[in-house]
């Protein structure tokens, strides 16, 4: 536990309030495209993600975390079978009801 530090949290708090402000930004203020603003919140949202990761989960590509983060990829690999397994039967049965 050597590397849990207040230092370390308040280093992930300021970046995770920064991008929840860029994410606020983008769709309140209208200054790009909806596309942008799209994309924007997706690159900021993955950053977000891997910020929480890192500094509060303390997930990094050290040997003592290997398998903590092969349950993530695998927690994520369902997420990704379900949610797009979902999405895909819905869209067939909407065109087939069509």
């Amino acid at each position: 536990a050597g590397h849990i530090t207040s230092k370390g949290y308040i280093t992930g708090f300021v970046l995770a309030l920064i991008l929840t402000a860029i994410s606020f930004g983008l769709v309140m203020t209208h200054l790009v495209s909806r596309q942008v603003a799209v994309i924007g919140l997706f690159v900021a949202a993955v950053t977000q993600m891997l910020v929480h990761l890192h500094y509060f989960l303390h997930l990094d590509r050290s040997s003592g975390q290997r398998w903590n983060v092969l349950a993530l990829a695998f927690t994520a690999l369902l997420l990704f079978i379900f949610v797009g397994g979902t999405i895909w039967v819905l869209y067939t049965l909407n065109s087939r009801m069509m």
